[in-house]
């Protein structure tokens, strides 16, 4: 945490530079007020020369002027180096949740990663840009009052300085019991927020079960739990108006209590009425401003961040092996989504040679995608083993093999920029790649692939290839066409297609799985229509934890579900 916020302090040294050069002169009012007062009764309206007196004043609201015009520009300042810090938060909480998500394969995700991407780190980037200028302003103003107080009469200055140090000191040395406090009303609230929506999306089961009195016992623990979080963290933030009290208005009455030994030492009535308007207008006001500043925004800022940095380091990256060829080979495996749940896949074992063409076909739940997953590394079967090339396919290097999933990804860039995404893996390229590393696909290769896949048309009606891309407004089959032909570019050897042309229309289909198969290599396809399967080398029929591999004629005659789902396609013409 500390690192993270020395960093954002440091990033920018010349805006740190321009912010305390404006706070010079932010700071001007502080250090004048005292002795513009003290001098304007004393040697202006006391002394019959109100002229004097006016003069002094107008000096002092030309520097209200001046400081009116630095305070914003140390807004501008601030903010230059807040915005830096809220892009560090959020990258370091996305990626925490991706590396995350990926390490859970499949897991219930975090829930709280939301919460954490949005409110906190906005709420973080608020309390740290609030704390920069809260803590900026004091010094100056204390250093200013401080100067101002001892060039006024040092008298005056040892009446006020030493409680408003006593003050500060009490302040701070409260800090970290607020901090706690503060942390765990954080907790409380998000442990709550959590609860309320676990229980608003199972509301339905809840009171099928009858269990509205123990889920209502169960949210109250929650609410107690967040009202007593509450209550200690009030309790905790009296001690604020505790050393406000000692360090801003414990002077004025010292000073007034000393007025006597100050005019006994030669100061003036304006130099005590100078001495008053340093504690009343700068002293008080700084103190009050850095209590609340860091007993509120501080507080909630050290709170957030240490929520926010409280991420399990990521593990060590596997070492990723290059497959010797893009065969896959299935030996035993079983794979369950839970310990008693029945397997999706039941000691399947199957050979995929490089080069063939295999459709996975079978009803919803029959285990399709996650057999795609499981060659494509994301999952990790129970028993038994997923080869690639020889190589575990979760130890496979990325290069190696590329899955497109039923929802396309497709991210805000230029088209360019979305279809060459997948050529520079972060662990190497595929053998027989000769592309060199962060080379784009030219004008020419991108052109004849988009032709084969069918895709030209779309490439015309986005604007070209660096056109921006708004993923909202395509279609499903337009970002479907776009990650297929981003698979298409990347130098896998092996492509799985998971339901990735579900968008698409029959002979959209047809083109795209054509391409795929003359481009060379392992395609794995995951059938949406049972024309898929007629176009491949072979079909794996999947059926619960049954499998049957074979070709089209055979599985026909043999397998009365593979019969059934032909029958059911038999109108879809095949291309």
């Amino acid at each position: 945490m500390r690192a993270l916020l020395w960093r954002a302090l440091c990033r920018e040294p010349r805006q740190l530079v321009r912010i305390c050069l404006w706070s010079v002169l932010e700071a001007a009012p502080a250090f004048l007020i005292g002795l513009a007062v003290a001098r304007a009764i004393e040697d202006g309206f006391a002394a019959g020369r109100p002229e004097i007196g006016l003069v002094w004043l107008a000096a002092l609201g030309a520097a209200w002027a001046v400081a009116a015009v630095a305070a914003r520009q140390i807004v501008l300042a601030v903010a230059a180096v807040a915005e830096p810090f809220r892009d560090d938060l959020l990258a370091h909480v996305v990626g925490g949740a991706v590396r995350r998500a990926a390490a859970a394969s499949g897991a219930r995700q975090d829930s709280a990663a939301v919460t954490r991407a949005g409110l906190q780190v906005e709420l973080a980037r608020d309390a740290f840009a609030a704390v920069v200028t809260t803590v900026r302003g004091f010094a100056f103003t204390v250093l200013s009052v401080a100067l101002g107080l001892l060039t006024l009469a040092p008298g005056a200055a040892a009446l006020v300085l030493p409680p408003f140090a006593a003050g500060l000191v009490l302040f701070l040395a409260s800090l970290p019991l607020l901090a706690r406090r503060q942390r765990a009303f954080l907790l409380a609230d998000e442990r709550l927020a959590e609860a309320m929506t676990a229980m608003a999306g199972g509301l339905r089961d809840i009171v099928a079960c009858g269990a509205e009195d123990r889920q209502s016992a169960r949210m109250a623990a929650h609410v107690d739990d967040q009202a007593s979080a509450a209550r200690a963290l009030a309790r905790a933030t009296a001690v604020r108006t505790a050393a406000l009290g000692v360090g801003g208005w414990l002077p004025v009455v010292l000073v007034l209590a000393g007025t006597p030994w100050l005019l006994s030492g030669g100061a003036g009535a304006g130099v005590v009425v100078g001495a008053l308007t340093y504690v009343a207008q700068s002293l008080a006001p700084a103190l009050g401003g850095l209590v609340h500043g860091l007993g509120v925004s501080g507080v909630q800022l050290a709170a957030t961040l240490e929520r926010i940095t409280a991420v399990p380091p990521s593990p060590p990256p596997p070492v990723r092996c290059r497959p010797a060829s893009a065969e896959v080979r299935l030996h035993e495996v079983t794979f369950a989504y839970g310990r008693w749940s029945a397997p999706v896949v039941d000691g399947l074992s199957l050979c995929v040679p490089e080069g063939e063409h295999l459709a996975v076909v079978g009803p919803s739940g029959a285990g399709k995608s996650t057999l795609a997953a499981m060659i494509s590394g994301l999952l990790r079967p129970d028993a038994g083993q997923v080869l690639i090339g020889g190589v575990p396919a979760d130890q496979a290097e990325h290069a190696a093999r590329v899955l497109v999933p039923q929802e396309a990804y497709v991210f805000r860039g230029t088209l360019r920029e979305n279809l060459a995404y997948l050529l520079t893996p972060p662990d190497g390229r595929a053998e027989g790649d000769d592309r060199p590393d962060g080379a784009e696909p030219s004008q020419s290769e991108l052109e004849a692939v988009a032709d084969a896949l069918g895709a030209a048309d779309l490439v015309a009606a986005v604007g070209g290839y660096d056109a921006r891309l708004d993923p909202g407004a395509l279609s499903a089959g337009q970002r479907q066409l776009i990650a297929l032909v981003r698979a298409y570019l990347s130098p896998a050897r092996l492509v799985i297609l998971d339901e990735a042309t579900c968008h698409l229309d029959p002979a959209a289909e047809a083109r795209v799985e054509h391409a795929f198969a003359a481009r060379g290599g392992t395609l794995v396809v995951v059938a949406h229509r049972i024309t898929s399967a007629r176009r491949a080398g072979r079909i794996l029929l999947m059926d619960g934890g049954r499998v049957q591999a074979g070709v089209h004629d055979e599985l026909v005659r043999t397998a009365s579900l593979y019969a059934d789902l032909v029958g059911h396609w038999q109108s879809e013409p095949v291309s």
